[in-house]
C-alpha cells in the first residue's frame, strides 16, 4: 500500500514537472521566434547604408589653385552635405599606393572604373575647374559603378571671383546632384549686372551711382503762396513747383553682404525754368540694397535764399519793417522774401528711391520729403549713369 502511494506520488510530481518544463520551453521558443521576425523586420532598415563616393582628379586648368586643392575642395564640398559616405582623402591616398594606380588625370571611364574598384566606392565623382577669359567654367561628373556609365554631367559658368572657388563647387555639387541651390548666391556668381556686392565685385566700388540728378520740386502752405506772390509784395511771381538740377556724389565707406552704406552729396540749383537761381547743397546719410537697389537717406539740407523782416498787416500783405518801426499790435517776424537780403538756411530731409538697371545703366529715381514748420517741401528726382568698375582707394 506504500508503495502504491509513493508511486502515485512520483507520477503526480513528474507530470507537474512536465508541464512547468513544457511551459517554460514554450515561451522560449515564443521569445525566439518573435526576436526572429524582428529581425526579418528591421533589417532592411539597418542595412540602408550611405552610398560610397570617391573624388578623385578635379583637374585645375589656368587657375591660382593646384588639382589636388581643388579636388581638396570639392571632397569638403560632398561631405558637408552628409549624404555620402566619402573616401578620406588619406585613405585614398594608402589605397592607390597599395594597388599600385595613379589617379591622376583619370577620366576616362575605364580609369574611373578602376578607381571605384580600388576605393571600394559606389560612385566616383571626377571634373576640372577651368579659368576662361572673364569666366570660371567649373565641370563636374559623377560616374556610377553599377551602370559603369557617367550618371551625371554638369558645367556651369561662373564670373571671373577666383577667391570663390569654394562656394563655386558648392553649388556646382548640389546642382550635380539636383539638390536645391542658394539662387541668391548663384546669382550674385553667375550674372554678370545683377546688382553689386562685396561678394561679385569684391575689389570695386558697389552700385556707384555718381550722375546728373533732374526733377521737380513742389512747394506747400505759407512757402508756396510767398513764391505765387507778385514781386512788389516781396513774392517770386512764379509758380510753386519748381524744376530742380543737381550732381549726386557718393562716398561708400561699408559694403557688406547685400548692403551699403554711404554719403551722398547733392549739391542742387532750384528755380532755372522760372528764371530762380536758388542754390542748395543736400548730403545724406543712406543705406542701399545692393540686390533690390532699394534705398533711403537724410540728412541736412543747406540753401541761400533771400530774406526780409517785418510784418503782415491786416490785409495779408507783408510790410518791410525795422523792429523800432512795428506799430503797437503787430509783431515782427523774418521770412522768404524777394526783396531781402542773402541768408543761409538749414533744412532737414528725407528721401526713399530704388535704382532700375538695363545691362551696365542705372536709373536712379528718388522721392524726398522735407518737413516744416509752416510749410512742407516735397519732390522727386532721378538720374542716370554707366555701372563703373573704378576700384577702392
Amino acid at each position: 500500500m506504500v508503495k502504491v502511494l509513493r508511486y502515485e506520488l512520483n507520477q503526480l510530481f513528474f507530470k507537474k514537472q512536465k508541464k512547468t518544463i513544457m511551459k517554460k520551453l514554450f515561451n522560449y521558443n515564443m521569445f525566439l521566434l518573435t526576436g526572429f521576425c524582428l529581425m526579418i523586420w528591421v533589417s532592411p532598415v539597418f542595412g540602408q547604408t550611405k552610398e560610397v563616393i570617391g573624388v578623385v582628379s578635379v583637374n585645375s586648368v589656368k587657375m591660382p589653385y593646384s588639382s589636388e586643392q581643388l579636388t581638396d575642395a570639392t571632397r569638403n564640398s560632398i561631405e558637408k552635405l552628409n549624404l555620402y559616405l566619402v573616401v578620406d582623402k588619406y585613405d585614398q591616398i594608402s589605397l592607390a599606393e597599395k594597388n599600385q594606380f595613379n589617379m591622376d588625370n583619370c577620366l576616362s571611364k575605364s580609369c574611373l572604373s578602376e578607381a571605384g574598384r580600388v576605393l571600394e566606392a559606389t560612385q566616383i565623382l571626377t571634373g576640372s575647374v577651368e579659368s576662361f577669359g572673364k569666366k570660371v567654367i567649373v565641370k563636374l561628373r559623377l560616374f556610377d559603378m553599377e551602370t559603369q556609365e557617367v550618371e551625371k554631367f554638369r558645367i556651369i559658368e561662373f564670373l571671373d571671383l577666383k577667391d570663390q572657388v569654394q562656394a563655386m563647387l558648392d553649388l556646382s555639387v548640389r546642382s550635380l546632384l539636383d539638390l536645391p541651390l542658394d539662387q541668391d548666391l548663384f546669382t550674385k556668381l553667375t550674372k554678370e549686372f545683377a546688382f553689386e556686392s562685396s561678394i561679385n565685385t569684391p575689389e570695386v566700388q558697389r552700385l556707384d551711382l555718381n550722375g546728373p540728378r533732374m526733377g521737380i520740386t513742389i512747394l506747400t502752405g505759407k512757402t508756396s503762396e510767398i513764391f505765387g506772390a507778385p514781386k512788389s509784395e516781396g513774392g517770386y511771381d512764379a509758380i510753386p513747383v519748381l524744376s530742380q538740377f543737381g550732381y549726386q556724389f557718393e562716398i561708400n565707406y561699408l559694403n557688406e553682404g547685400n548692403f551699403q552704406a554711404l554719403f551722398e552729396i547733392i549739391p542742387v540749383i532750384v528755380g532755372l525754368d522760372q528764371s530762380l537761381f536758388i542754390p542748395s547743397l543736400n548730403i545724406l546719410n543712406g543705406l542701399r540694397n545692393s540686390k533690390t537697389g532699394l534705398e533711403f537717406g537724410f540728412g541736412p539740407q543747406m540753401t541761400i535764399v533771400k530774406k526780409a523782416t517785418g510784418y503782415e498787416d491786416g490785409n495779408g500783405k507783408f510790410i518791410l519793417s525795422e523792429p523800432v518801426n512795428t506799430p503797437v499790435g503787430y509783431t515782427n517776424e523774418t521770412r522768404l522774401d524777394s526783396r531781402g537780403d542773402i541768408k543761409f538756411t538749414t533744412n532737414f530731409i528725407f528721401a526713399i528711391g530704388k535704382s532700375f538697371k538695363s545691362g551696365s545703366l542705372n536709373l536712379p529715381v528718388n522721392i524726398f520729403y522735407k518737413p516744416a514748420k509752416k510749410a512742407h517741401q516735397f519732390g522727386i528726382s532721378v538720374g542716370y549713369n554707366v555701372s563703373s568698375m573704378r576700384k577702392k582707394r
